[in-house]
């Protein structure tokens, strides 16, 4: 049996994992091949300065940036057989920079040694299905031996994500603005908007986050324009919300209350789609980004072609202990482990799960619900039990500190539902900490001091128009 990976990030990773787990107690597991379009693993937590194409022009798959830190508890995603504190051998803080958690997915997967099964600069061209055959043929091509070939597979798991492919919309008066206009795919440092007026228009994480981000490295004004709701924090005083863009004329953008605003750049916080140009029409999942996509048995299982899944499709709360359940249970579907009803008891179930999804009021519902969700799959494999709940509880914890105060709920820590450990402070507050690399989030207070006594840091000055934020933000301190 073949088995063929689309994507090594940490939906692919933890298929491969899973495997690899059943391989130590002792199973013969299938011949797995995982492709990688990337040079290196970790999927979006793979950063690269590169934007549009990349250098072998293919679409830049990754939309991660610089100076991101977690904008999530890490205690809401931490793996089940692999803890933080297993990986860094002590308690850290709860929202870690990027350089931390690719350095923590990486440990668990180079410690399984899956690497041998990854084939990287390998993006996949097109997937069919022979129904004679009952197999899938799968074209790629290896751009380290400038090759295309194509090869056939027993399962196809698609594990290539999807916050990778922009929605872009188009506002009268882009052509003629006299800025920039890019995608929160192609955002990467927010220093190139410092002394700048910048307009987020949308109302979700990445306005928030990148809002901050601007903010953090010395933006001289914040403007984040939203469709339905507003997203309501307490912002310092240099940030507003207003309501949807209408259009921009040179450097004025006009909002639907009537107002107008000076801006510099334009940042398209509007969201991804599912893409899957490599599929074949029958194979292809259409969905907008939501917690209970249809067509998928137990979320993951293409109700259209049993032998063929979908990992990581869902709009999230869970993510990598979530992957690993939908893995896990991938896996054991094609060991024999489960069987699959036919498929209109699968379309029933998926059925029942998108009416309760659709009934959902709030945060706490959705949290609640993916919660079950992920309890209802690892109840039906061996993948490491943990307290759901616990996590589910410091979800709206995270909530509840980000209303109290959105440039300083980072500096909150949680207890492990995992090890039942709490994570230790880190060092610097996150408005403070300029240095997101791993050497200098691991380092001890001491030399941290030590550093910021010898070298200025980049960033906000509480001058000018900022001065009441930074004061306010210091008070919160």
């Amino acid at each position: 049996m073949r088995i063929a990976i689309i994507g090594a990030g940490p939906s692919g990773l933890a298929q491969l994992r899973a495997f690899q787990s059943a391989q130590q107690l002792g199973c013969e597991i299938p011949e797995l091949v995982c492709y990688e379009k990337q040079s290196d693993w970790g999927g979006l937590w793979h950063y690269t300065w590169r934007t549009g194409l990349d250098e072998h022009g293919e679409p830049v798959h990754g939309s991660m940036y610089r100076y991101l830190w977690s904008n999530g508890p890490k205690e809401g995603l931490e793996f089940a057989d692999y803890s933080f504190d297993d990986h860094f051998g002590r308690p850290i803080g709860s929202y870690p920079p990027r350089e931390v958690l690719w350095d923590y997915i990486k440990g668990r997967v180079e410690k399984a040694d899956v690497r041998k099964y990854i084939r990287f600069n390998c993006p996949v061209r097109q997937v069919t299905w022979d129904e004679q055959t009952g197999k899938f043929s799968v074209t790629s091509h290896d751009h380290s031996a400038d090759v295309i070939s194509t090869e056939t597979f027993d399962h196809v798991i698609v594990a290539s994500g999807h916050f990778s492919t922009p929605n872009v919309p188009e506002f009268e008066g882009f052509q003629t603005f006299n800025g920039r206009i890019l995608h929160a795919h192609d955002f990467r440092d927010a220093l190139e908007f410092k002394d700048k007026d910048v307009l987020l228009v949308g109302s979700s994480y990445s306005a928030e986050d990148i809002g901050s981000q601007c903010y953090k490295y010395g933006a001289r004004n914040i403007i984040t324009s939203y469709r339905s709701r507003p997203m309501g924090f307490d912002w310092p005083s240099n940030w507003e919300e207003k309501p949807l863009l209408l259009k921009v004329d040179g450097n004025t953008a006009y909002f639907k209350d009537g107002s107008s605003r000076h801006v510099d750049a334009i940042i398209l916080c509007t969201g991804y789609q599912h893409h899957f140009p490599f599929l074949d029409e029958s194979l292809r999942l259409k969905t907008d980004n939501r917690l209970w996509p249809l067509n998928l048995y137990q979320g993951v299982v293409w109700e259209n072609n049993p032998k063929m899944f979908y990992l990581g499709m869902q709009d999230q709360w869970f993510t990598f202990n979530m992957f690993d359940a939908q893995a896990w249970f991938v896996r054991d579907v094609i060991l024999g482990r489960i069987a699959l009803p036919d498929q209109s008891e699968m379309r029933r179930h998926s059925q029942q799960w998108r009416e309760r999804e659709e009934a959902l009021q709030d945060d706490a519902d959705m949290i609640q619900f993916q919660g079950d969700y992920v309890r209802s799959l690892i109840e039906q494999t061996d993948y490491p039990s943990f307290d759901i709940d616990g996590a589910k509880r410091i979800f709206l914890q995270w909530i509840a500190h980000k209303k109290e105060n959105i440039l300083t709920f980072r500096d909150n820590i949680y207890r492990s539902v995992i090890t039942g450990k709490m994570a230790s402070p880190h060092h610097t507050p996150w408005l403070k900490a300029m240095d997101d690399s791993l050497e200098s989030y691991l380092a001890t207070p001491e030399k941290t001091e030590q550093e910021r006594s010898q070298v200025s840091q980049p960033g906000r000055s509480a001058s000018g128009p900022t001065q009441q934020a930074a004061k306010k933000t210091a008070q919160a301190l």
